[in-house]
Order: structure tokens, then C-alpha cells, then sequence
């Protein structure tokens, strides 16, 4: 099987974009994620440029395995590039 392409931080940043609609779609799961992780509403307005944030989204992902194979069936990807891809926006490096 070949490698996956690198990972650009554009799509790093579209995928915790679909990350933030997934938890958004659904009332108890955004009420959840909002408690558990402390984000208070109006940052999610300052999304641009805010990688903490984007990344925050991921990790959260991350740590509910139920709520993270939902999401990666939803948006089209491979569960186990989420993890790689979170440590991209908080500033680490991506490997496959």
C-alpha cells in the first residue's frame, strides 16, 4: 500500500474545520465538548489562524475512539491520520 502524501497545514486546518461542524451538528455533543474542554463559544468565532483551537478540536476527537471513527466515517479519512494531523496544528511534526 503507498504512503500517504505529506500532510499540508492547509488541510491540517480543513480538517478540524470539519472536526468543529461535526461536533457543532449535534447540540449534546458540542454541549460536551464545550464543557470538557473548557472553550468558551465565542472562541470558536476566532477560528482563523487560532491552530490551539484547531487543534483542541482534534485531540478532543482523539480521545473518544467511538466519536473519532464516527467522524473519520463522515468526513472521508483514514481515523489514524487524525492523530498525526492534530500534533501538525499544535506544533509538532507529522509522520505516518
Amino acid at each position: 500500500m503507498a504512503k500517504a502524501p505529506p500532510m499540508t497545514l492547509e488541510a491540517a486546518e480543513t480538517l478540524a474545520l470539519q472536526g468543529l461542524a461535526f461536533i457543532a451538528s449535534d447540540p449534546p455533543r458540542l454541549s460536551r465538548f464545550l464543557s470538557l474542554t473548557g472553550i468558551d463559544p465565542g472562541e470558536l468565532k476566532a477560528w482563523d489562524g487560532n491552530r490551539g483551537l484547531h487543534g483542541a478540536i482534534l485531540e478532543y476527537l482523539l480521545g473518544d475512539e467511538s466519536l473519532l471513527l464516527v467522524f473519520a466515517s463522515e468526513a472521508g479519512c483514514d481515523p489514524q491520520t487524525i492523530l498525526p494531523t492534530q500534533a501538525l496544528l499544535s506544533g509538532g511534526s507529522i509522520d505516518y
